[in-house]
């Protein structure tokens, strides 16, 4: 609950104040301690253009992480950094597809999208019946029509020829694919192992995500280059900034340390953002109409963080599961960024918090040689736990 409070304090407070290990650091309450504002005090130098003022960034950090209850949150946001469900323009004709998009922030991204009139909908997730049940809101709510426009499709992105099979299953079904929201994630919860012997959380969060995005990159190239807008969207995290100080993404015996739930969770949502900016660098710049942004969610009262959070935290947990409800958003709050990111944003390379408010991120966020190892030793692990000729066929993997 101690880390819940800090968000009350001042700015300039959180400037000064290092952060230091505890029981439980949460990650979507988790707020930076780094204090924008900045201010050239030297005459010799040209003009720096000033981040927020400290009243502002205080506002900026309760519209990006709590509730509309709380003080009506996202209005509080700079007027040229406002946005809301009800401006998503009309998205007939277009095909999207959510990973994780049958609860929580997916969900949210999925009733959205089909509210606005989406063409055709993937949801990729590993519970059929979690499925199901998502499909059925959906035509109790809207329709048949709109349900009928909904087709889920199994998938444990921990199993990397498996989310392959699934890509291209995906590529024979639509001739088009304008959206792509990578949202599914394990949250935060104990360093296990997925089956091809690869941390859980890196396994499923980046590398899975890489794998069936690299897999559907002719799909969206193909779209783009119709004179389509295309949009990839990852899901991050404040939360990046508690990823270990000694990440360098070197070797797998470092993937495979275990550095507690919290960095685990920490380390994967940085390889997320790494992992947008890289597409940004090496996708945009040759397609300038394949938009590459990650986004932060806030706190969203989800399954992570009502019921998932106490495997890592069976007694501690209750001060997000319970303590932190009434400053939690809903899950359609919490997807607010994401569709900004999905629908309406003209930009690429950026960090995206709610409403849409773009901060730059940590330093290891913005580190460029960190993304290429990043994105390396990615293509290596792969290429070691898969057939060389699956990857083969997934761009932008390539080898340095």
């Amino acid at each position: 609950m101690m880390q819940f409070l800090r968000l009350f304090r001042p700015a300039t407070a959180q400037r000064y104040t290092s952060y230091t290990t505890s029981t439980l650091r949460l990650h979507s309450v988790y707020i930076s301690s780094r204090f924008y504002t900045t201010k050239n005090h030297d005459r010799l130098k040209g003009p720096v253009s000033a981040g927020p003022s400290t009243m502002q960034a205080i506002k900026n950090t309760i519209a990006e992480n709590l509730g509309n209850n709380v003080l009506g949150s996202h209005s509080l946001a700079p007027e040229d950094q406002q946005f809301s469900l009800d401006q998503v323009p009309d998205l007939s004709g277009k095909v999207a597809l959510v990973t994780g998009g049958s609860e929580g922030i997916g969900y949210g991204c999925t009733h959205t999208l089909l509210s606005h009139n989406v063409s055709k909908l993937f949801i990729l997730s590993k519970s059929e019946d979690i499925a199901t049940d998502a499909i059925n809101a959906i035509t109790q709510e809207m329709g048949k029509d709109k349900a009928d426009r909904v087709e889920w499709v199994r998938c444990d992105l921990s199993d990397w020829e498996q989310t392959g099979k699934v890509a291209f299953k995906i590529s024979e079904k639509t001739d088009r694919l304008d959206i792509l929201i990578n949202n599914a994630a394990r949250g935060i919860m104990t360093y296990q192992l997925a089956k091809n012997g690869v941390d859980l959380h890196m396994a499923g969060n980046h590398m899975g995500h890489v794998v069936l995005t690299s897999h559907l990159l002719p799909l969206l190239k193909s779209t783009a280059e119709k004179g389509n807008t295309v949009r990839l969207v990852q899901l991050g995290s404040n939360a990046h900034e508690m990823a270990p100080k000694e990440t360098k993404f070197e070797n797998l015996d470092e993937l495979n340390t275990d550095y507690g739930p919290n960095a685990q969770y920490a380390r994967s949502k940085l390889a997320a953002i790494l992992y947008a900016r890289y597409l940004d660098r090496h996708l945009h710049s040759q397609y300038a109409n394949i938009l590459s942004n990650a986004t932060h969610p806030g706190i969203v009262e989800t399954r992570q963080s009502a019921v998932h959070i106490h495997e890592a935290y069976p007694l501690a947990g209750y001060a997000m599961s319970v303590g932190a409800v009434p400053f939690k958003k809903d899950q359609f709050e919490g997807c607010v960024s994401t569709i900004f990111a999905a629908t309406k944003t003209d930009k690429s390379g950026e960090y995206i918090c709610p409403p849409a408010v773009v901060e730059p991120g940590s330093d290891k966020a913005n580190d460029v040689q960190l993304g290429e190892q990043l994105m390396d030793l990615t293509l290596k692990i792969v290429k070691e736990k898969t057939s060389s000729s699956s990857v083969e066929k997934g761009c932008p993997f390539r080898e340095s």
